[in-house]
């Protein structure tokens, strides 16, 4: 078919998203409006949002998290928009990154020339068990949930066949647990701001204050192979192996390219994104890679005319720590087989040779599903301005990817951003 390209170009003028947590007593619209207004805080000459033309929405399920379907003309009619279109997008945990994408395309087309993106999801309102058949909905039902599946599950059996194909190990994954809440601990909007060694020092003193033994854990992988401390979910990933239930909202300005500096001197330019879908994890020859993410990945380096090599930093699904190893393979950052040992080296930290989810990813960041791809565009685009403070990379990164899953894969988009 060619390489496609965008019929103009678009770029990303403002960023913002709220504190990813629990927050009991706040709706999708009030959480989406921390959102929004911390993004009207980044245009950094301003925006009149009259002059927005158009509102697209990731959400999963404000249907059953929350019972209140039609979710995108209520919101934007809570943050001032109204009566510009409106329109809700769902991919299940790609949600806001299937939002960005339509947004982009409608600026590439012609229609529009300056769009809203956002993603939302309310998800702490429901007891664990109602979340966890929730979530299951994206999975085939009938053949994977019937039969007893959960996410958990799902991803469990890709883990233990990446063991059994590549010889890891439950500390590989726990490594990249440890990293991702190492880099989460320097993000003010993650749910979980803590370093595992910070959180394992808390649960000490708790002991110890209800005259309790002292736990005897000496290292961060003590720690996490204590089954009290770090209990089996669905063998080998355990608790601290799991994205949390979340709540947040993220939010992002696009317009076209010629508008982009009478909004900043500094804009993102969208220059490469690839989308392809799957079928259910049932129906693939292989666990150990998801399909739609490598040829997603084909499409937009493609598109941009760069190849994984040139990507700086990457935020990644890393909704089990599993999840992140198979990306950074699919990704073409290491070869079949290597990723696991290139985060056991650390060449996934920050300071490695392909930072990857400086965010925290959703593992300490937060996971509200419909909000997740927005907000790993927030964090692409502050590390590409040199304003992500405290987990700011070095080097001055000029080319940053995302890639975000739906399910286990029947969904996948993958974007690239560049500074100029």
């Amino acid at each position: 078919m060619g390489n496609k390209k965008l019929g103009r170009g678009v770029a990303v003028v403002g960023a913002g998203m709220s504190k990813f947590g629990s927050f009991p007593g706040f709706t999708s619209r009030d959480i989406f409006v921390d959102a929004y207004k911390d993004l009207l805080t980044t245009v950094d000459k301003g925006i009149d949002p009259k002059d927005i033309e158009a509102f697209y929405l990731g959400n999963y399920s404000s249907d059953l998290f929350e019972g209140q379907a039609h979710l995108a003309p209520i919101i934007a009619n809570w943050i001032g928009l109204s009566p510009i279109p409106a329109v809700r997008l769902e991919g299940a945990c790609a949600s806001s990154s299937v939002a960005f994408r339509e947004g982009m395309i409608a600026i590439a087309s012609g229609l529009y020339d300056i769009v809203l993106v956002g993603g939302i999801e309310k998800m702490t309102d429901l007891p664990i068990s109602a979340v966890t058949d929730t979530l299951a909905t994206a999975a085939d039902i009938p053949y994977e949930v019937n039969a007893g599946f959960t996410f958990p599950g799902f991803y469990a059996s890709m883990a233990t066949a990446y063991m059994h194909a590549y010889g890891a190990t439950p500390e590989t994954f726990m490594k990249v647990g440890i990293k991702n809440h190492k880099h989460g601990s320097l993000n003010p909007k993650a749910q979980f701001g803590q370093k595992i060694s910070e959180i394992m020092e808390i649960k000490r003193a708790s002991a110890i204050n209800k005259g309790k033994p002292a736990p005897t854990w000496e290292t961060e992988l003590d720690f996490l192979s204590d089954n009290k401390s770090n209990p089996l979910i669905a063998w080998p990933m355990r608790l601290y192996d799991c994205s949390p239930v979340s709540d947040g909202g993220a939010a992002l300005l696009l317009v076209s390219e010629e508008l982009a500096y009478q909004f900043t001197d500094h804009p993102i330019f969208v220059i490469g994104s690839g989308a392809a879908s799957d079928g259910p994890l049932h129906a693939r020859s292989s666990l150990t890679s998801i399909p739609s993410a490598k040829l997603a990945a084909d499409k937009a380096y493609e598109m941009a005319g760069v190849s994984a090599s040139d990507v700086k930093l990457a935020e990644v699904h890393d909704c089990f720590t599993i999840a992140e190893i198979i990306a950074t393979e699919d990704l073409g950052f290491f070869e079949e087989g290597k990723g696991g040992k290139a985060a056991e080296e650390g060449q996934t930290s920050r300071t490695g040779s392909k930072p990857i989810n400086t965010s925290g990813g959703l593992k300490s960041k937060g996971h509200p599903v419909g909000a997740s791809g927005a907000g790993q565009v927030v964090e692409v685009w502050k590390q590409l301005r040199g304003q992500a403070g405290d987990r700011q990379l070095s080097g001055n990164p000029d080319l940053g990817l995302t890639h975000n899953v739906g399910g286990t894969g029947q969904t996948c988009i993958v974007n690239i951003f560049e500074r100029r």
